[in-house]
């Protein structure tokens, strides 16, 4: 069932035409309701339409792109009717009314669709029903698939050729021939500021077509005497080309005992950039695509879209990790060539080592002689004469134990002794962390009366050999 159509924003079109000729699809970039041709190919019939051109990818969900195939005029059945209103969404439902007594086929094998008819007459609007054989339809659109071209929308460019048409007078309009496929005429009947008729006429070969086209206005014309829209022998206006125009001419005009009005006729690419304005101004209505090959060929496209997708997603996955192993290798190698510099530099490095640590005890040892000296030196010059220094040991670098004697009770010597020792300065720094006195006891002895066995213990500053 068709659909009102609506505006969109086309990035381009592609206007497939097939048939018994040449193959032909022309390429219009769109922009502001209007199409440019971008490219005008002819094909070979035994060759499919170039993907690059026709095929949809991710871009189209933001640039959108139309495929427009044109229908053989002889697969296509048209009709006139005249509704008493301009509603679109009430034509729509009358059209539908009236569809069994328009079409030559039972409703389930037809596909249909309309196309609004200019119009002169205050709420009445004529409408044309466009009516195919739905097998008809589905044989076309299988023939397209195998040529590679799947259609967004199925039309009739006589259709176009006629809406193009500026009727300024009452007449009958012919169109021969505009598809380049079996010969046929498009027949309009404009009287009274109404689309009367319009019909499509197919053409038998070049020696009696003018007895068909006769008939045909002659029948016509009986028609519109009765229903009382035509007085008087019809006027006719001829659309053609030059050719075509040459060899029309004289018979209708012989037909009518009139002159025949000649108009050209659009051009195939100038016809086809209408079609492609048509669509993206939305004023195209007329679309024979059945539902269900539009929502297929949507599931195609985006299965298609999903697909490449994934394999996109892959690809990147399998060059990640390549790239990975590949920079693995990479510092595996400069991770090598350290090793191999370790391994050379290796003796040296062990070699600057057992330097350092001789160097290290050799300092160590002038060190621990100048703290020595300068440890002797402080304890006797600072040693008071009450009391004697007996014993010094020096411990591990690190201590100096003193021991000695005092005649009588010298404890109050032995603490001053201690402090001024804890007071010592050598070089600006102090000689000694911590002095300790210890085991000082008074008893008698051999001094006296009393001797005072004194002890102190003495921690050198030496921060280097924390």
């Amino acid at each position: 069932m068709p659909k009102k159509p609506k505006a969109q924003r086309v990035h381009s079109c592609n206007v497939f035409l097939s048939g018994a000729g040449q193959p032909h699809v022309w390429n219009f970039s769109m922009g502001g309701g209007r199409a440019e041709l971008a490219s005008d190919l002819a094909l070979d019939p035994a060759k499919k339409v170039p993907p690059h051109l026709v095929t949809k990818d991710w871009r189209c969900f933001f640039q959108n792109k139309i495929n427009v195939a044109w229908l053989p005029a002889d697969e296509v059945f048209l009709r006139v009717v005249h509704l008493p209103t301009n509603d679109p969404v009430e034509l729509q439902s009358m059209v539908e009314l009236q569809l069994e007594k328009l079409s030559p086929l039972p409703l389930a094998q037809i596909v249909w669709s309309y196309e609004l008819a200019p119009q002169s007459a205050p709420n009445q609007q004529a409408v044309i029903v466009i009516i195919a054989a739905r097998s008809l339809i589905e044989g076309f659109l299988g023939d397209l698939e195998t040529q590679g071209y799947l259609a967004d929308r199925l039309e009739l460019p006589a259709l176009h050729q006629l809406l193009a048409t500026r009727f300024a007078e009452d007449a009958t309009w012919i169109y021969p021939d505009q598809n380049g496929g079996r010969p046929y005429c498009l027949l309009a009947w404009w009287y009274g500021d109404v689309l009367r008729s319009v019909s499509l006429l197919p053409l038998p070969g070049a020696d009696n077509w003018q007895q068909v086209v006769n008939d045909e206005v002659s029948r016509m014309a009986w028609a519109g005497e009765i229903d009382g829209w035509l007085n008087g022998a019809p006027r006719c206006n001829l659309v053609a080309d030059e050719g075509t125009a040459a060899a029309w001419e004289p018979v209708l005009r012989d037909l009518t005992g009139q002159a025949v009005t000649v108009l050209p006729a659009l051009p195939p690419a100038e016809l086809a950039a209408l079609n492609a304005a048509r669509i993206a101004r939305a004023e195209s209505r007329a679309n024979l695509l059945p539902a269900e090959f539009a929502a297929r060929y949507r599931q195609q496209f985006i299965d298609r879209i999903w697909m490449r997708g994934l394999g996109a997603a892959i690809v990147i996955y399998i060059l990640g990790v390549m790239v990975y192993f590949g920079f693995l290798e990479y510092r595996k190698y400069q991770l090598g060539k350290v090793e191999a510099q370790v391994v050379l530099l290796q003796p040296a490095y062990t070699n600057a080592f057992q330097l350092r640590d001789r160097i290290r005890v050799m300092q160590d040892q002038q060190n621990l002689k100048y703290a020595a000296l300068d440890g002797w030196k402080a304890i006797t010059e600072t040693l008071p004469p009450e009391l004697t220094l007996k014993r010094l040991t020096f411990q591990k670098g690190q201590k100096l134990v003193l021991s000695g004697v005092g005649a009588g009770d010298q404890v109050a010597k032995v603490t001053d002794y201690s402090e001024a020792l804890s007071k010592l300065v050598v070089n600006s720094n102090k000689l000694f962390l911590k002095v300790t006195p210890q085991n000082t006891t008074v008893r008698p002895g051999e001094l006296g009366p009393q001797t005072t066995s004194w002890g102190i213990e003495c921690d050198l500053q030496r921060a280097e050999l924390k």
